[in-house]
Order: structure tokens, then C-alpha cells, then sequence
């Protein structure tokens, strides 16, 4: 409908070029008559008052104050796509974005997958982020369907080796026009940790080199992504290091904030011009120098320090399924602490449980609705950028 209107407005456009206006009617002959006075007043004509068109940031204010509260909370969520009911909750739940997972490609064709994600996007009142972790290498959730590719992509270390930071760009490039082509508009990555270690946990999906070549690294593949209009999300603040796997419990850093300022915070440090389609994931790691207590995904102290980097884009979780962050919230809400943390989104499994909390902890007072409507704003502005927002604003 929306292509069809803007159809016929042109199609008006040209019949009122083609017609003309009374100011392009043939000239007066000199020789005409000089029309009789008038003894009656003439009113001088109404000026032409021009209506300004809204800005982008008031259009999107607008949208904002329009939503209801049940619809701001779910779209702070960006859930792993179900098995059942996935395009039931979009609408039920408001959600903000479905993360896909191998289950998710597995054995189907690429109509399929085209077919599937656009039952979830007619269920939503607002478009959906559809995410995947495609880094290249040991995590390919959709590469790992030969159906959809002959071959995984390659790691970031195996293509540098071969060709450098140009077939970086070039795999990127084709990792974007693939994803975009299956309706999938962010891909998790890439993985901005620091590891030169090869018995790091996290070495084989980082870039495997220092901090100033990493950030290189970053910097040429969300050139790309922004380009291609893909979204980037850049993984893990405040950087993994060498500490174990948060998937299965607790990893606690001793390292000094020395090594992060000199290091790790390096290819997390994005300019302005970087950063409107880039979302930054906050990891479960324990960071002793910034917070001795909390998991930096629900630390309010790292979502400052990632703030007072300049980053002003969406700050999200790793999900909170895992093990590392289970035991933090007493009555399991622990998507509450998330945004009070200073998240805007929350990445999780357990969404029908942790939406319904949350829009309990605003209604008694718990958690201010400025939070969710700052946090909201953030989530429809990154969507805005990617383009998801058209004929909404």
C-alpha cells in the first residue's frame, strides 16, 4: 500500500507539471484592455504559510509517545526466536527482535528462510531487528546450512592470513548481501575482544592480534556493514581477555584497569559517524576494577564507562539464560537489573517471564518509566538507521 501511494503521488505530481499553474497561462496581449477599477476593497492575498515538516527526532518522539507501556518494554527485548508460537509473540509480547540460531536454518532453503522471517515481520506493529551470530569461523549459524551457502564463512584470522584487511572487507560485504537477502538486518559481530593467546577461551572468534590492529579490524568491518546497511554489534565489553566460558558460570577479571584503557577498550572506541548502526553487547564477566560485585551486563558502573566512551547507540546484554547471571536476581527478575544496569535491550530466552516483570517493576514503582522510554528511544533510533522505520515517521 505504502509503494501504491507513493505511485499515485507522483503520478500527480506529473499531471499538475504537465497541466501547469495559472502562473504559467499565456502572457496578456499589450493591446488588451486595462481591467475597470474596482470601487470595492481588494483584499490583499493570504500569504503562503509553510507547515515544517517534523525533524527525524521529533518524528521519532512522536512515534515513542504514542506507545503504550507493554509496547516500550518489548522492545527492549531481543529474544531468541522460539520454536513455537514465534509469530504469536511477536504481536502478544511487542517484541523488538528475534535472535536465529543454527535451529533456526537448519535444512531449510533459502525461500524458506525469506518466507518465515516475513510471517514475523507481518506480526509486527513495528518492525523487527532480525539478528544472527554469522562471525565466520567456529560460530556460522547460517553458513552451516549448505542450502544457503556451498561453504562456512572463514574466521577473521584465517582471511586475514590470506589476503588482509581488503578480504575482510570482501567477506563482509558478501556476509551482508547474503544475511540482507534472507531478511536479516544485524549480525553479531564482530567480535571486538582482544586475544593474542591461542589458549584464550574466546582467541579462535576474536581477531587474534593487539589492540590497535583489532580495532583496525573493527573499524573496516562496520565500515563495511554500515554501508551495506547492515547492523554491526560489537562483542564483548568491556573486553573477554583471557577469562573462561560465562556460558556455563561465573568468570571473574583481575585484571588492572591499566590493561583495559591500553587495550581492550581500544576497538570498542567508535566515532560518531561509526556508531548509528552499531549496537555494543555487554558481557557477564566479572570485572574486579570496574565492579567487584556484579556481572558487567547488570553493572551500572560499565555502562557508564561505555557511555563516557561516547558510544550513545544501543548497550544489550549477552543473554541472560546463561549460568553466569542466574543466581543475581532473587524473584528471577533479571532483566530488571539489565535495564536498570543502563541496558537498552535485553538479549534472552526466557522473555515470557521477564517482559511480564518488568512492566510490574514500572507499575509499582520499581523502575522509572523515563528508563524504558530512554532505553526505547535508543532501540527505535537504531532501527530508524537501519531503515526499518519507514512510513512510521
Amino acid at each position: 500500500m505504502r509503494h501504491f501511494s507513493a505511485a499515485l503521488a507522483a503520478l500527480c505530481l506529473f499531471v499538475l507539471t504537465a497541466c501547469g499553474t495559472p502562473d504559467s497561462a499565456p502572457a496578456s496581449s499589450a493591446s488588451a484592455p486595462a481591467p475597470a477599477a474596482s470601487s470595492a476593497a481588494v483584499s490583499p492575498a493570504e500569504p503562503d504559510i509553510a507547515v515544517p515538516e517534523k525533524s527525524e527526532s521529533d518524528a521519532l518522539q512522536s512515534l515513542l509517545d504514542g506507545m503504550t507501556l507493554p509496547e516500550k518494554v518489548g522492545q527492549l527485548f531481543f529474544v531468541r526466536c522460539p520454536e513455537e508460537n514465534a509469530v504469536e509473540d511477536v504481536e502478544t509480547y511487542h517484541l523488538g527482535g528475534y535472535l536465529l540460531f543454527g535451529r533456526d536454518f537448519k535444512d531449510k532453503t533459502a525461500n524458506d528462510v525469506i518466507q518465515t522471517i516475513a510471517a514475523y515481520q507481518d506480526a509486527a506493529a513495528i518492525p523487527l531487528l532480525i539478528g544472527v551470530d554469522e562471525e565466520g569461523g567456529t560460530v556460522v549459524r547460517v553458513s552451516s546450512n549448505p542450502h544457503l551457502r556451498a561453504s562456512k564463512f572463514r574466521s577473521p584470522q584465517a582471511l586475514f592470513a590470506d589476503g588482509g584487511l581488503d578480504a575482510i572487507r570482501r567477506d563482509t560485504g558478501e556476509k551482508d548481501r547474503l544475511l540482507s537477502a534472507l531478511g536479516i538486518n544485524v549480525n553479531f559481530a564482530p567480535v571486538a575482544d582482544v586475544s593474542t593467546s591461542s589458549s584464550d577461551f574466546i582467541h579462535r572468534r576474536a581477531f587474534g592480534q593487539d589492540a590497535a590492529a583489532t580495532a583496525e579490524y573493527v573499524r573496516a568491518v562496520v565500515d563495511e556493514m554500515n554501508g551495506d546497511g547492515v547492523g554491526s554489534v560489537l562483542k564483548h565489553f568491556p573486553g573477554y581477555g583471557n577469562n573462561a566460558d560465562t556460558h556455563t558460570g561465573i568468570a571473574v577479571d583481575q585484571r588492572p584497569m591499566e590493561t583495559f584503557e591500553t587495550s581492550d577498550l581500544l576497538p570498542f572506541r567508535l566515532g560518531d559517524s561509526d556508531a548509528g548502526k552499531t549496537a555494543v553487547l555487554v558481557s557477564h564477566n566479572i570485572v574486579e576494577c570496574m565492579d567487584p560485585d556484579l556481572p558487567a551486563s547488570l553493572s551500572p558502573a560499565v555502562h557508564d564507562l561505555l557511555r563516557e566512551l561516547g558510544f550513545d547507540g544501543v548497550a544489550m546484554t549477552d543473554d541472560l539464560a546463561m549460568d553466569a547471571v542466574a543466581a543475581y536476581a532473587a524473584d528471577g527478575a533479571v532483566a530488571v537489573m539489565a535495564i536498570q544496569a543502563g541496558n537498552d535491550m535485553v538479549v534472552t530466552t526466557d522473555y515470557r517471564t521477564q517482559i511480564p516483570k518488568v512492566i510490574e517493576a514500572v507499575e509499582s514503582g520499581t523502575l522509572d518509566e523515563a528508563v524504558i522510554d530512554t532505553a526505547c528511544r535508543r532501540v527505535l533510533a537504531w532501527k530508524q538507521a537501519l531503515g526499518l522505520l519507514e512510513g512510521l515517521i
